[in-house]
């Protein structure tokens, strides 16, 4: 599907005090939206910023980095990504090996169930297929026939 509506995209250091500018200026680029639809891309896209920085390069290389991307495809769809530097050693996944206790019991490691649970439709890809370049993690979002956008 070819976008129909790109916004800029933002560079952040990777750093979680950078959490509050990704919120708010996500929240900014989504102004004249449902307020249900931009809460909820604000929530997923806190945890997909997090994970780029615990997770990888971004968080631990002095200068590392993330890119925010966020595009519109007709009036049907919006869809969040994050890119990060790499050499985090693994790709995002939803752990499935844990028992019912210790599900109860973590404390992480719930971000992606989350984004699972809310998006349309979540997943990953290599920047370059040929090293560790970084992953850019994405989601998509349904709009409904009544949802505003501007």
């Amino acid at each position: 599907m070819t976008p129909t509506r790109t916004w800029t995209h933002r560079l952040y250091p990777g750093e979680l005090r950078e959490l509050s500018r990704v919120r708010r200026e996500l929240t900014a680029d989504l102004a004249g939206f449902d307020p249900g639809v931009a809460d909820t891309l604000v929530l997923c896209g806190s945890e997909l910023f997090a994970n780029c920085v615990r997770y990888t390069a971004s968080g631990t290389e002095n200068g590392g980095a993330v890119i925010r991307t966020l595009w519109l495809v007709g009036d049907r769809s919006l869809t969040l990504g994050f890119t990060d530097d790499g050499l985090g050693g693994t790709v995002p996944r939803i752990p499935t090996t844990r028992t019912p206790d210790e599900w109860e019991e973590a404390e992480g490691q719930r971000g992606l169930l989350m984004v699972q649970e809310l998006s349309t439709a979540w997943g990953y890809s290599p920047v370059c297929p040929f090293g560790d370049l970084g992953t850019h993690t994405w989601a998509t979002f349904t709009l409904t026939p009544t949802t505003p956008t501007r």
